[in-house]
């Protein structure tokens, strides 16, 4: 039950590559090994966003077995500066080893959480995100981590058996706060149990 009184809204969502980078790695991408909150969110907001409500992330459930894969990846080492649109992409090339996820398959559960200025029945906005979820309706297409790896997306399928069973996985971002232009982030210990990841509500 979410904390507005209603059943949290889930979603289905998986695809062929993940990567959900662990903050604390600053040269070479590695993976957490499951969706982190700010992932599942940006999944949400891809398929339903309004100004007049926030995703409320609670827990994420694995579906797939965890399997990683390793590649190098060719990125830039800086971004265009004064203004510029473009780089010379010969020039700042790099090449990067990255360890990644493969075959990966998800539930997200969340809940709307109405903004100060919202004036319609939270109801609305549920109908309207259950409604895009079965019409595979989304704002832009979402992805798993970055946005080469696209992501599908359908309701959930009854019964399916969780994989990944019990991992202690560490720090992870929950949310991402903006006061006073400076970021301030929250984190919370993220800890798999029997293929699920419990995430502590907005706010604490």
């Amino acid at each position: 039950m979410s904390e507005s009184g209603y059943p949290l809204l889930s979603v289905r969502v998986w695809g062929d590559f993940a990567c959900w980078t662990r903050p604390e790695m600053k040269v070479e991408r590695v993976t957490y090994p499951v969706m982190t909150p700010m992932g599942a969110r940006g999944l949400l907001e891809a398929i339903f966003w309004k100004p007049e409500f926030v995703w409320d992330v609670r827990q994420i459930d694995v579906i797939n077995p965890i399997r990683y894969f390793s590649l190098t990846r060719n990125e830039v080492d800086r971004r265009a500066a004064d203004g510029s649109m473009s780089i010379a992409i010969a020039e700042v090339r790099t090449q990067r080893h990255a360890l990644l996820l493969r075959d990966v398959a998800y539930v997200i559960h969340g809940d709307i959480v109405l903004q100060g200025h919202a004036t319609d029945d939270i109801a609305k906005y549920r109908d309207q995100f259950r409604r895009r979820v079965v019409r595979g309706a989304c704002a832009h297409r979402p992805y798993l981590g970055t946005r080469e790896f696209s992501a599908f997306f359908g309701p959930p399928i009854l019964d399916e058996e969780l994989q990944g069973g019990d991992l202690t996985i560490g720090p992870m971002v929950r949310s991402i706060a903006y006061p006073e232009s400076s970021l301030a982030p929250s984190m919370f210990d993220a800890v798999l149990e029997q293929g699920r990841l419990a995430i502590p509500p907005l706010g604490t």
